[in-house]
C-alpha cells in the first residue's frame, strides 16, 4: 500500500484548520496558569479535548476532528507544558489538579457538561475526570488507551517493547550505566531533574525520542530531535507522572471503578499495531463498560495523525453530530 495515498485519503477527512474564538490564560491557583482556547461554534455542544503527554501540549491540528458549525470545542495545555506556565514544572502537577483544572475550565466557560475526547494519557484523564465527575460528562471518545497500571510501564520501559524495536531501545537504555537499567524510569529521572540543564536537556531529547520513534506504524525507529523545551518539559513530566503512578491509589484503579461510568456512552479508537499502549488495554476497558464501542483499526500504530485513527475518529464525531 501507498504511504502517501494513504495519508491523503486521511486528510480528506479533516476540516480546514480552525482559528480560535477566544483564547486565555487562566489562572488555576498554586502559582500554575494554563492556556485555554475555544474555537468552532460558541453555542454548538461542547467538547473538551485532552492532550496525551503528560507533557505534550495542545495542537491547532487537534481542533480539525470536528466539524466546527456543529461544535463548541475547548482545548488546553495541561499544568507544566505547551503555553501553560511555569513551563516544565511538576510541583502542584499531579493528576487531581488536573481534574480540578478540567473543572474550573467547565465552571469558567459556563458548561453544564462536555464531551470529553483525550488519546494516550489524554484518553487516561478523560476517563479519572469522568469517573470523579460523571455527571459532567456526555460521552467520551478515547484514542489509544493508557490505563496507567505498573504492567504497561514494565511494556515500554522495562525492554517489552524494546524487543519489537532493538535499535531505539538500545539508543534510549544505553546511555544509563548497566547497573541501573532494572529501573529506567527511575534512572532517567535522577537526570531529568538533577538541576543541570544541559543534562536534563540530552536525557529529555533521549526520553522524548524513545516514545516518537514507536508512535507511528510507518515509523523507520528514529524519533528526531525534539526541540529542547518542548522535549524537556514532555520528558519531566512523563517521568514525574510516571514515578507517581499517576497518582492513583491503587494499580488497576480505572477499570475498578468502571460501574462509576457504566451508564456513559464511548467510542474507543484503537489502533491494532500500537506499540506504545497495547491493544490489550483497550480491549479490557470495552469489556468493562458496557456502554462503549470498540474500533480495533487495522495497519496503525499510536499517533493521532495515523491515517485509519484520523479517519475513525472524524466519522465518530461527524455521527454524534449526526452527519
Amino acid at each position: 500500500m501507498d504511504k502517501n495515498l494513504d495519508q491523503k485519503r486521511a486528510v480528506q477527512y479533516l476540516y480546514p484548520p480552525i482559528d480560535p474564538f477566544d483564547q486565555r490564560m487562566l489562572d488555576v491557583g498554586q502559582n500554575h496558569r494554563v492556556y485555554v482556547e475555544q474555537c468552532g461554534n460558541p453555542e454548538g455542544v461542547p467538547v473538551i479535548v485532552l492532550h496525551g503527554g503528560p507533557g505534550g501540549g495542545c495542537s491547532p491540528a487537534m481542533r480539525r476532528y470536528f466539524d466546527p458549525n456543529y461544535y463548541r470545542i475547548v482545548l488546553f495545555d495541561q499544568r507544566g507544558c505547551g503555553r501553560s506556565r511555569p513551563h516544565a514544572a511538576v510541583s502542584n502537577n499531579t493528576t487531581w489538579h488536573l481534574v480540578a483544572d478540567i473543572e474550573l475550565i467547565r465552571k469558567t466557560l459556563g458548561i453544564d457538561a462536555f464531551i470529553v475526547f483525550g488519546g494516550s494519557w489524554g484518553a487516561t484523564l478523560s476517563l479519572i475526570y469522568a469517573q470523579t465527575h460523571p455527571d459532567r460528562v456526555k460521552r467520551l471518545v478515547l484514542r489509544g488507551v493508557f490505563l496507567m497500571t505498573q504492567t504497561e510501564l514494565d511494556w515500554f520501559y522495562g525492554g517489552g517493547a524494546g524487543r519489537f524495536w532493538p535499535e531505539p531501545w538500545a539508543r534510549f537504555s544505553g546511555l544509563i550505566p548497566e547497573d541501573e537499567r532494572d529501573d529506567l524510569i527511575e534512572a532517567y529521572n535522577k537526570r531529568l531533574f538533577s538541576g543541570d540543564l544541559s543534562m536534563e536537556t540530552r536525557f529529555a531529547r533521549a526520553w522524548s525520542s524513545w516514545e516518537n520513534a514507536l508512535a507511528s506504524i510507518h515509523s523507520s525507529g528514529h524519533g528526531g530531535d525534539a526541540p529542547g523545551d518542548y522535549a524537556r518539559a514532555f520528558a519531566r513530566l512523563e517521568n514525574h507522572y510516571f514515578t507517581n503512578k499517576g497518582f492513583l491509589e491503587f494499580d488497576g484503579q480505572i477499570l475498578a471503578h468502571m460501574g462509576r461510568i457504566k451508564h456513559v456512552p464511548g467510542t474507543i479508537v484503537q489502533g491494532r499495531y500500537d506499540m506504545i499502549c497495547p491493544p490489550e488495554s483497550a480491549y479490557a476497558l470495552a469489556r468493562a463498560w458496557p456502554a462503549s464501542d470498540l474500533k480495533m483499526v487495522r495497519n496503525a500504530g499510536h499517533a493521532l495523525s495515523e491515517p485509519g485513527i484520523s479517519a475513525e475518529l472524524v466519522r465518530t464525531m461527524d455521527r454524534i453530530a449526526g452527519r
